[in-house]
């Protein structure tokens, strides 16, 4: 229902620290009409080309300063991730993404407090790294 909210456009780009490129970052809004706790972020899941990240090397933000990973977040309540402000989604990889055309997928499911089910939406587009 929520689709067109995951994987903002144009947000996809690697991550340099220490003039070392550590991962890459995308950015999505919540599949919810309302704002919820990180902490009821159900899964947070990446496909590069066909592969999935592992969970572990999840990170998200949702204000670029402190960086949960997604084993993290389920205990964070003093963060609250509102409709209509991206959540950052940032994942370790040395190196990041290579130089060229990628197929990223992003799915964001998420728990809300009296919908019996996590509301879910998926985006997959094509990303140029330069």
């Amino acid at each position: 229902m929520f689709d067109n909210n995951v994987f903002l456009e144009n947000t996809c780009k690697n991550i340099e620290e220490a003039s070392k490129i550590t991962g890459f970052e995308l950015k999505t809004n919540i599949t919810y009409y309302r704002g919820i706790p990180l902490s009821m972020v159900n899964d947070i899941r990446v496909e590069v080309d066909g592969e999935k990240v592992p969970r572990e090397n999840i990170l998200c933000s949702v204000d670029e300063v402190d960086w949960f990973t997604l084993d993290e977040m389920e205990t964070v309540t003093s963060y609250k991730w509102e409709y209509g402000e991206p959540l950052s989604v940032r994942v370790r990889q040395d190196g990041g993404l290579s130089k060229g055309t990628h197929q990223v997928a992003l799915d964001v499911i998420v728990r809300t407090a009296y919908i019996p089910v996590p509301l879910a939406g998926r985006k997959v587009r094509t990303v140029e790294i330069a």
